[in-house]
């Protein structure tokens, strides 16, 4: 059964009212987009957020991630890269600055998974064609993915709960 809900992630009390009893709970989570850095208060969001989930019985969270962090070559994010776009970096950085509290916190927090998607998602076609990697390294050729078919491979790690404490890319 899914029971779709939506609540302030900062109220704790709340989210561990809406999460009581589940199996896992889905995190889409998205950092201010108001000109201000939004490092710190984003994995701050994520903190009292897991606190919640925590406080409601910890339930398996699987988070979408951003593409950012994934490296490109050894020692080299995608977001460090000259090509990556100026205005989305702050954006990357705070989702890269979440993965990093996830790891650093692992062993106090509830399960979690983060699922980053190709560099490039939007809208288009539902192909079941895409691969999924584990770690962070980006998937050779991983350029474009459509977001039904990110969606499709984040619902398979709901129901599998395949990759505990891990990050996967999805291209």
């Amino acid at each position: 059964d899914v029971s779709p809900a939506a609540a302030d992630a900062r109220d704790r009390e709340r989210v561990a009212q809406l999460v009581k009893g589940a199996d896992v709970v889905a995190a889409a989570l998205v950092p201010a987009r108001d000109g201000s850095d939004p490092r710190a208060p984003f994995v701050a969001l994520y903190q009292d957020f897991l606190s919640g989930v925590d406080a409601g019985g910890g339930p398996r969270t699987v988070i979408v991630g951003g593409a950012g962090s994934l490296r490109v070559a050894p020692g080299m994010r995608l977001v460090d890269t000259p090509e990556f776009p100026e205005p989305y970096k702050p954006e990357a950085l705070a989702h890269a600055d979440v993965l990093d509290a996830l790891r650093a916190n692992a062993a106090a927090l509830p399960m979690w998974t983060y699922i980053s998607p190709a560099p490039e998602i939007g809208p288009g076609e539902r192909t079941g064609a895409f691969r999924v990697g584990v770690g962070d390294d980006l998937l050779p050729g991983a350029g474009h993915i459509s977001a039904e078919d990110y969606a499709v491979a984040f619902v398979d790690e709901l129901e599998s709960g395949a990759h505990p404490r891990q990050r996967l890319s999805v291209a």
